[in-house]
């Protein structure tokens, strides 16, 4: 046999995402048949994390986490607008209720499965075993990636500020637990893709802030009140944003007009009435659903605003 020849791999954090993706929020990343498929069948609890957590199989197979808590329904919706606007995300549904097979004794998730297996409201994420972390500490840092600078990057900063997630922790706070990820694809016999994603938008849909007394989650009233601070300003060729999280200078500093101009360009397609379904499939109640979608819809007008672009009714 000749010498092995070596894999070339492209470094990715966004792709082109369809109009009909921001069209309908349903289904999210993995689309239709991405939804989990019961029966589930019980594997194994995971006990690392800060949330309850248990793995189990669907009825097609598949490898899923399943966790419960306040994170469920934010980061449900989260990864939908991210998918939409063209950032890659994991498979993630919101499941209201079910019933998982062959649970035993339990430590943390005792609480959240019942003894005959029944749950609710649980967050089920695809395991997906074709892929692989990328690099050691299988994150990357804000401030040091390929993608520095780029409208890309810049348009990921603003998914963060417009779904209001203050929980932005990166490659620097492994020890803490970094919410950014790389993960490889192999796309060709000799080429492999590196993806560069968020794993946990667990912080998203409530108050921004940059301390546990001023920050929230899953919260409408907080989400509806900082939303007039959005946009603050523009200065010279930079917006300004209201936003504060745990890497404030690094997501809410440095974006241009022309960054918000791009970004514009697709968060437009967004409408009130696909906004809001995609909250309903995530777990929100009906007045939920319209304030949050009316907040997130007047967010993205003001981004409109700041690049002097008129946002078309839908």
């Amino acid at each position: 046999a000749g010498p092995r020849k070596l894999l070339a791999t492209r470094h990715r954090i966004w792709r082109e995402p369809t109009p009909a993706e921001s069209r309908d929020l349903r289904y999210g990343p993995g689309g239709q048949d991405g939804v989990p498929v019961p029966p589930f069948r019980f594997l194994e609890e995971h006990l690392a994390g800060s949330q309850p957590c248990v793995a189990v199989r669907d009825a097609r197979d598949r490898l899923w986490r399943v966790k419960w808590g306040h994170e469920a329904r934010p980061e449900a919706f989260a990864v939908r607008v991210a998918s939409a606007l063209g950032y890659f995300a994991e498979v993630t549904h919101y499941v209201v209720e079910g019933r998982i097979d062959g649970v035993g004794d339990l430590s943390r998730a005792r609480g959240c499965v019942n003894d005959d297996g029944s749950f609710v409201e649980a967050r089920f994420e695809l395991e997906d075993r074709s892929v692989r972390m990328l690099f050691d500490e299988h994150s990357w840092s804000w401030d040091d990636n390929p993608f520095v600078g780029t409208k890309q990057l810049n348009g990921l900063k603003i998914v963060n500020m417009l779904l209001s997630n203050w929980d932005t922790k990166d490659r620097r706070d492994v020890s803490r637990g970094s919410n950014t990820a790389i993960f490889e694809y192999r796309v060709s016999r000799w080429s492999r893709e590196a993806r560069y994603l968020i794993t946990d938008w667990g912080g998203a849909m409530g108050r921004w802030g940059n301390n546990i007394v001023s920050r929230g989650r899953w919260d409408p009233a907080g989400f509806e009140a900082q939303t007039p601070t959005f946009v603050t300003g523009v200065r010279d060729e930079w917006v300004t944003f209201g936003y504060q999280g745990q890497r404030t200078a690094e997501i809410a500093r440095g974006i241009s007009v022309d960054d918000v101009a791009w970004f514009y360009d697709y968060a437009r397609r967004l409408t009130l009435a696909s906004v809001r379904t995609g909250l309903l499939t995530c777990g929100a109640t009906e007045e939920e659903a319209t304030r949050f979608a009316v907040a997130i819809i007047e967010r993205i007008r003001q981004l409109g605003e700041a690049c002097g672009r008129v946002r078309k009714a839908g």
